[in-house]
């Protein structure tokens, strides 16, 4: 506490403060009861909420919930980009109940063909965490009241406050026992998942949306050996996947294309469907599943994919209420941190004066898309759980030959490496110095690297060539590697 109000202090004495523009001030002055209203304290809403409380606002974070509460299934992976973040919070440290073991490695197997890698670092971690849901929903709201935060469990928001010009001021609704209420704000902040009731009191448009593309099971098995490993495999149109979690479980699930997903049965006949298709990627570590035992009910996981419009007048979205996408890649959790930090930020800029709040939102949109989108198209590309072509094959074992190209491909599904970065002219054009002759290639490989190489006397116009055909066999992530500047 006195930490923040320190910060307060500071920001009040510095030059060129003025306190008729700042709506941190707005309590003294009777305009504004909270500086920001947070509805949901989830992931994303404790976050952005923690922030703000941290920088000296003051801050209404409400949920329909009591904690601590069980939430929708989760695999709750945290890749390094929001290790980072819960550790510079402070909230990891509340965490330390739990048995949680460090993950540094990715795996990725397609057929006959694979590559693993360690984790790239973000600053000095290098390493994935997957703790229990449920103990860090809660670690994240008590670490948001202890920096100031007021907590209203059992609280619902059904309408929206809005100023003559239509700007979104505040919030009504109703908390169990006390009925209904009504509280004010400088900026009200939808932080309550993808059927957001804010999204929807705004208007907040989709788009760039898709129906659900897979559907996975999974759940938490005892006794397994827990390397430092997440493995995921592509066979046959299915995608399993596994890693260690917290006290001594492992994740163990299969993901399908919605077209293909078994009808559910018993959990038994789940246990035969999820060890059949890991006996067709991973005989050895399928039998080790065989000899130990399921610790948890089979969960299903599926969910649509779109964007919303993230901030408007006097309101912003966060977390999968701003964006939601396939779960197979892992990057909720990691996403809903780090929008909560630029969405903090932004908002920080327009609660202190420094900008106009309507300016900073705006900023916060355009980050948001920079930060989701590319993302996003990859995940959902990933999500169709095609197999991979004898061409796409060849890639991936020339990126196992690689010192960095692996490492790159994990940093990417990692949300560590962005995909404009791994998906350019210049990196897929090394990648065919590390293609292995040895076992054969497909004819279409040789003739790219020809091209690649070039005709004596012509080379740009061939390597332009290349680039086209290898970006045809990307998807959504070959226009992002045409946008990319020629070497």
């Amino acid at each position: 506490m006195f930490d923040r109000r320190f910060r307060l202090f500071v920001r009040l004495r510095s030059p060129g403060f003025d306190p008729g523009n700042c709506l941190s001030c707005s309590q003294a002055t009777g305009a504004f009861m909270y500086d920001a209203i947070v509805v949901g304290a989830r992931i994303s809403g404790a976050s952005v909420a923690l922030l703000l409380a941290r920088l000296g606002h003051r801050v209404l974070l409400v949920d329909r919930a009591r904690f601590p509460s069980p939430t929708s299934s989760s695999t709750n992976l945290i890749h390094p980009p929001g290790v980072h973040r819960l550790r510079e919070w402070g909230v990891l440290d509340r965490l330390d109940g739990h048995s949680i073991p460090r993950i540094t490695r990715y795996r990725l197997q397609s057929g006959p063909v694979g590559m693993e890698a360690p984790l790239p670092a973000v600053d000095d971690v290098d390493y994935a965490l997957s703790p229990p849901r449920l103990a860090l929903d809660e670690a994240l709201v008590r670490c948001a009241v202890d920096a100031g935060v007021e907590l209203r469990e059992e609280t619902s928001v059904q309408e929206l406050l809005r100023d003559e010009d239509g700007t979104v001021v505040g919030v009504r609704g109703t908390t169990k026992g006390s009925g209904r209420f009504s509280e004010r704000a400088s900026v009200v902040i939808g932080a309550d998942g993808k059927n957001s009731k804010v999204a929807q009191l705004v208007g907040a448009a989709k788009y760039r949306d898709q129906p659900v593309l897979s559907k996975s099971l999974w759940t938490y098995w005892d006794g397994l050996p827990q390397p430092s490993l997440v493995r995921t495999y592509r066979k046959n149109r299915r995608h399993p996947f596994t890693w260690p979690t917290h006290d001594g479980l492992t994740i163990v699930g299969v993901a399908w294309p919605t077209e293909d997903f078994p009808s559910p049965g018993s959990d038994e006949a789940t246990d035969r469907t999820v060890v059949a298709a890991l006996a067709d990627v991973d005989p050895e570590f399928a039998e080790q599943v065989r000899d130990t035992g399921r610790a948890d009910r089979w969960l299903t996981g599926s969910v649509p994919n779109f964007l919303r419009t993230p901030a408007g007048p006097g309101w912003a979205l966060v977390g999968d209420a701003s964006a939601t996408r396939d779960p197979i890649t892992a990057s909720g959790i990691t996403y809903a941190v780090t929008g909560g930090e630029i969405l903090a930020e932004a908002v920080h800029e327009g609660l202190s004066g420094r900008i106009p709040m309507a300016r900073a939102l705006a900023a916060y949109a355009r980050r948001r898309d920079r930060l989701v989108i590319d993302h996003y198209d990859y995940t959902r590309d990933y999500a169709r759980i095609a197999d991979h072509t004898p061409e796409e094959r060849a890639l991936i074992e020339a990126m196992s030959r690689s010192p960095w190209h692996a490492r790159d491909m994990i940093g990417l599904f990692a949300t560590v490496v962005p995909p404009a970065d791994f998906y350019s002219r210049a990196n897929f054009r090394a990648l065919f110095d590390y293609l292995d002759d040895e076992n054969g290639l497909p004819p279409k490989i040789r003739l790219l690297r020809w091209l690649l190489h070039g005709v004596p006397g012509r080379p740009a116009a061939p390597a332009g060539l290349a680039d086209r055909l290898v970006a045809a066999s990307l998807g959504p992530m070959g226009d992002l590697m045409l946008r990319s500047a020629r070497p």
